[in-house]
């Protein structure tokens, strides 16, 4: 998924993204730029000028401007963001006051080289925030968060300086700009307005108050979410309850408790999604349901981790701004500059899935309590009706029984390391002609963290990427990328990226075998790695993955394609211990399987969709709303109440609308799987795994970023406008054409 930082900043900072492939809809949680608008307010207090040691105070001397983990203490941030404020203050009011006539360079340019020393903090600092936080980390979170709104509020809700951007947008046919520079006027003078630079004084002051509580709380929710994944984990005190489990899950889920002062226990952690990837395994019912209740209600226990009452209050502040800035809800506001446009036209699109997907979760279901049937009367048991916690472990049952394949036969083929590089970046040289380096003499933050050099196809240095794919208790869930150094060509910077995920790390001396799906994650996240590392733009807020929700997620879900293509798969595909690839029986079984419970990946994907718009659906003249009622009857009104499909995500730990910026914007997984399945049909008719493909694709769509209106980009590039049928046949709904 690309992440969309919890803490938006200056214009010259990317806000991110986290995967969502076929896990997350490749498994993400984490957020993109131009797509939930920032929020505007008043100037941060001046802070003294603190120790000159601070690492952020001066750019980083390392290869691309690399941050310095080595020099960087806890301590260090919030002096250089409550500096960075101040000097981004200063710069805004210095171009607001400017004597001369405003022109571009003036105005849109000076903002564009705006905030340096708080883009340079803020990239570090959300990105370690997110994967390796602490205590005194979150304290900072949760001060700077509405100073921060308030900040971005001096910004947009400047009379003086919107001024100067009407003038120039007034001129722009005019002025002879370059494409790239007029769509930068087009996207500045839209982000304004979107965060109400045209409002009254009296409603802007209300604007700001709304933007600050609604910061207050985003960063609140984070912080009460990650501590009820690592309280709600379940823990076992009985080996015996894992029958079924990996041996090499097993010590990992020792290690777990071993990690947590548990000795003689076993911890199985949560992932951000309500079902777990140990359900699949798992024989013992009673374990499966404690394990899907501690999910399902991790967030809502009635302790200090519940976040109920935080997101019914940002429900009702997202329609309280959304009626000062003139539109009837959240949703029609945020969703503006998206590819979707409306509420309506996202819930129209979703309503050509949804019957579809439930009507095949639904076969699904029939085949899986057929399945728990003929099993309980072998035991001579009874019976019992299919529950949640009940489908993975049958759903492999059914695998097992029609396609006589289960997990277990095709792990040792998905070596970690190995998926990497004869996988993920195999694919990527093929396409793109990239290489990659390792490089040990580049600090890290966590000993778990790895950095590559990536070369181009020419051989010239291109990028850092950095990848983090281990779970920690200090890491939110889901897997995203972001940028530590963003790529401009006015800023002479390079791109410097990250991929996080929440893999499970095996114990010592053991390998870190994937699951396809975690495969498929690694795929999605390196996708969006590409969108940023191929970014070739003048100006930081329109480069590489700064582009729309419903739009950010293409690259990365349409990179997931490659983790089947028969040549990558077979140079990655390979026993960890003898090095032999995956038998072509295997193989055929996986494709014979390859659209196999795609009733139930979907459904549960669409429901969380649905409830995503719902919650952002509601007007400024609706009740503070009870949130699991509400949930209920919005799943019930939407047709996608199945009760042993639950949504991808429950209202109380749905991180990516609460606090990664995919408010109103979750069906943006969605809607890019049908510019993904459209764009790899493309491919597929023009020879696919070609380099001369790779650098076509590079050169209209992934190079591009925020450049040009992006279903005209998608147009050029494809030929014709994405249709959804490719997206029906691929992910299952309907049946391909026969030929």
């Amino acid at each position: 998924m690309f992440r969309l930082r919890m803490i938006v900043v200056a214009t010259s900072i990317a806000l991110a993204a986290c995967s969502q492939g076929s896990n997350e809809a490749g498994k993400s949680a984490p957020a993109p730029a131009s797509t939930a608008p920032a929020k505007p307010g008043s100037a941060a207090a001046p802070v003294a000028d603190a120790n000159a040691a601070n690492p952020f105070f001066a750019a980083s001397t390392l290869p691309f401007q690399a941050p310095p983990f080595d020099k960087i203490k806890d301590g260090d941030y919030q002096p250089a963001i409550e500096k960075g404020m101040q000097e981004q203050l200063a710069e805004w009011q210095k171009i607001a006051d400017n004597p001369e006539a405003p022109s571009f360079e003036n105005t849109y340019v000076a903002l564009e080289k705006s905030g340096a020393l708080l883009s340079r903090v803020m990239a570090v600092f959300n990105g370690v925030t997110a994967a390796n936080t602490n205590d005194a980390l979150q304290k900072v979170q949760e001060e700077e968060a509405p100073k921060q709104a308030a900040h971005d509020d001096a910004k947009y809700l400047d009379g003086k300086l919107f001024a100067r951007i009407q003038k120039v947008y007034d001129e722009r046919a005019t002025l002879k700009l370059d494409p790239e520079s007029l769509r930068l006027v087009e996207v500045t003078y839209r982000n304004f307005v979107q965060h109400g630079a045209k409002l009254s004084d009296a409603d802007k002051t209300k604007l700001k108050a709304l933007n600050q509580q609604e910061s207050t709380l985003e960063a609140q929710f984070n912080n009460k979410l990650l501590a009820a994944a690592k309280d709600g984990a379940l823990v076992i005190d009985d080996k015996a309850k894992l029958d079924g489990l990996s041996d090499e899950d097993i010590a990992a889920a020792a290690q777990a408790a071993k990690d947590r002062k548990l000795d003689g226990k076993w911890v199985i952690t949560l992932q951000n999604t309500t079902q777990q990837p140990a359900l699949q395994s798992l024989k013992d019912r009673a374990t499966r349901k404690a394990l899907y209740e501690a999910s399902w209600n991790r967030a809502e226990r009635g302790n200090a981790d519940d976040t109920r009452d935080i997101i019914e209050q940002l429900a009702q502040i997202r329609a309280q701004e959304a009626k000062l800035l003139g539109f009837p809800n959240y949703a029609a506001w945020t969703l503006q500059d998206q590819m979707a446009k409306t509420p309506e036209a996202v819930m129209g699109f979703m309503g050509k899935l949804a019957p579809a997907a439930v009507a095949r979760a639904k076969q699904e279901a029939a085949d899986i309590q057929a399945q728990i049937d003929k099993d309980q009367k072998a035991l001579n048991q009874p019976t019992f009706k299919l529950e949640p916690w009940d489908w993975q472990y049958y759903a492999e049952q059914v695998r097992k029984a029609k396609y006589d394949l289960d997990e277990s036969q095709i792990k040792p083929y998905f070596e970690l390391d190995n998926v990497l590089q004869n996988g993920v970046f195999y694919a990527a040289n093929q396409l793109y002609g990239l290489t990659f380096k390792e490089r040990h003499d580049i600090p890290v933050y966590n000993p778990d963290v790895r950095v590559f050099e990536v070369f181009d196809k020419d051989g010239k240095s291109l990028a850092l990427f950095y990848c983090d794919y281990f779970k920690r208790d200090n890491k939110n869930g889901g897997a995203w990328m972001d940028n530590f150094v963003q790529q401009s060509k006015l800023l002479g910077t390079k791109p410097v990226i990250y991929n996080v995920a929440n893999f499970t790390k095996p114990a010592a001396g053991q390998p870190a075998l994937l699951s396809f799906d975690d495969v498929v994650t690694m795929f999605h996240e390196f996708g969006h790695g590409l969108h940023g590392l191929f970014a070739d733009g003048q100006y930081p807020s329109l480069s590489g993955t700064q582009t729309a929700r419903d739009f950010v997620e293409f690259p990365s879900q349409f990179n997931e394609h490659w983790a089947t293509n028969a040549k990558v798969f077979a140079n990655y595909a390979k026993n960890y211990k003898t090095g032999e690839p995956m038998p072509q029986a295997l193989v055929d079984k996986m494709k014979k399987a390859g659209t196999f419970n795609k009733g139930y990946d979907m459904t549960e994907l669409v429901a969380a969709a649905m409830l995503d718009m719902n919650w952002h659906m509601l007007g400024a003249d609706a009740s503070k709303q009870d949130a699991d009622t509400f949930e209920a009857a919005a799943l019930k009104k939407d047709g996608v109440d199945l009760s042993y499909v639950p949504p991808r995500y429950r209202s109380s730990y749905f991180l990516h609308i609460w606090s990664n910026g995919y408010s109103a914007g979750y069906y943006a997984y969605l809607w890019t799987q049908m510019l993904a399945d459209d764009a790899f049909e493309w491919f597929k008719g023009h020879g696919e795994l070609t380099r001369e493909n790779g650098d076509r694709f590079r050169g209209m769509v992934l190079s591009r970023g925020n450049s040009e209106e992006l279903a005209r980009m998608y147009k050029d590039w494809r030929g014709q406008d994405p249709s959804i049928e490719p997206m029906l046949i691929d992910r299952g709904l309907k049946d391909a054409p026969k030929k």
